[in-house]
């Protein structure tokens, strides 16, 4: 087209504004073609339907399933679910070998950042223990100053909110013990014979059970679950599944 793509500087070569222009329309085109290949091999097999769903490790097993279930029963419908850190997600994300990633976790945004977080659910943060009588009665400020208590890694955002919390107090919990993964968590809080700062969801087999009950509410302190996608002009349409109607995937 006679546009010079380089000049040179000394012994390098430099983008020309032209070649600059000419880098960002073949990174569209690359990035394309790799979404044409992503779309035809997902639909090799009509009959066969496939969502690839990444999961942040350390996310609560009981609500991936529940995220998932409009999928467990249904016909020609096949899922995976990949665990990993959030950066190893991203990557499978942004090279189409995922369709979802769960998270609780937004990750940093730029000027080139291609994908979108859905705030998908809202799960409120308890104080859960084993029942017993004399828990019943106290109030929150002697339940977080008598209790030994087992609370997520200082990474957490319900840690952010249960250290704001109790700051705002004044009170200075006695903390046996920080978990990272919420699968550990659970497991942490059936043997614990104080209390654990945890999402009901995240037991709610326990709860059901009776093995351990929701002691108090931690007030306007929750847990916000995130969806993130890619924005692509042919998402896969099993997305409308298990995403809410109102969630623009384009």
């Amino acid at each position: 087209l006679g546009q010079d793509l380089f000049e040179r500087r000394g012994r390098r070569l430099i983008l020309t504004e032209s070649g600059r222009i000419a880098l960002d329309f073949a990174d569209g085109i690359f990035i394309k073609g790799e979404e044409l290949l992503a779309t035809l091999v997902t639909s090799k097999h009509p009959k066969q339907r496939q969502l690839r769903v990444g999961a942040l490790a350390t996310l609560s097993r009981n609500f991936q399933i529940g995220f998932l279930a409009p999928l467990l029963n249904a016909e020609h419908i096949e899922f995976s679910i990949r665990s990993g850190t959030l950066e190893e997600l991203l990557d499978n994300l942004l090279m189409y070998e995922l369709d979802i990633i769960l998270s609780t976790v937004v990750p940093l945004r730029n000027e080139e950042t291609r994908w979108v977080a859905h705030a998908i659910d809202n799960q409120p943060v308890s104080l859960i223990g084993k029942p017993t009588p004399e828990r019943s009665h106290l109030p929150l400020e002697a339940l977080l100053t008598s209790e030994s208590l087992i609370v997520p890694a200082p990474q957490s955002s319900i840690r952010t909110g249960f250290d704001a919390l109790v700051n705002q107090l004044g009170i200075a919990p006695h903390i046996v013990a920080e978990v990272d993964d919420m699968a550990m968590l659970r497991l942490v809080a059936r043997e614990h014979t104080g209390l654990a700062v945890v999402p009901p969801i995240v037991v709610k087999d326990e709860l059901d059970s009776g093995e351990l009950v929701e002691v108090a509410k931690l007030p306007e302190l929750a847990e916000t679950f995130f969806a993130i996608t890619l924005k692509r002009r042919f998402p896969n349409p099993l997305l409308n599944l298990v995403l809410p109607r109102n969630l623009s995937l384009g």
